[in-house]
């Protein structure tokens, strides 16, 4: 049998938290999961999201340290066009999450920005500019 590529694992100080931030943008992921130690939800095109409290990870494997020096993990959410790259980012902020570059026209054509997760991981929104890629 040939490996896949099959889920993204985050590793979550606090779990609602983690899911709050991930619903707003757009996942779908059952409320009642708040409180649970390992949590699941299967994104478009079939790949899975995973989700596990610093207590599960260290459940198995007690040496668990959270990386140092900067995030663990970034991700790209795409948005419709450059004025919901703003307004995402501005929903994302408002509700208190921590913006680390407000949108701005990447030279690459895209409208870009990039917010923090609630344990630090950056997740990028970006759209296409008007013509651009």
């Amino acid at each position: 049998m040939t490996a896949r590529f099959d889920a993204i694992g985050l590793v979550v100080a606090d779990m609602g938290r983690s899911l709050a931030f991930y619903r707003m943008l757009g996942l779908d992921i059952p409320a009642d999961a708040d409180a649970e130690g390992h949590v699941e939800a299967t994104l478009p095109g079939g790949t899975r999201m995973l989700w596990d409290t610093v207590e599960t990870i260290q459940s198995f494997d007690p040496d668990w340290m959270p990386p140092s020096g900067g995030h663990g993990i970034g991700m790209a959410f795409a948005c419709d066009d450059a004025a919901d790259v703003n307004r995402v980012f501005a929903e994302l902020i408002a509700a208190g999450h921590e913006g680390h570059r407000e949108p701005w026209d990447a030279f690459w054509g895209q409208r870009y920005a990039t917010v923090r997760d609630p344990d630090g991981n950056a997740v990028d929104l970006f759209a296409p500019l008007d013509g651009g890629a």
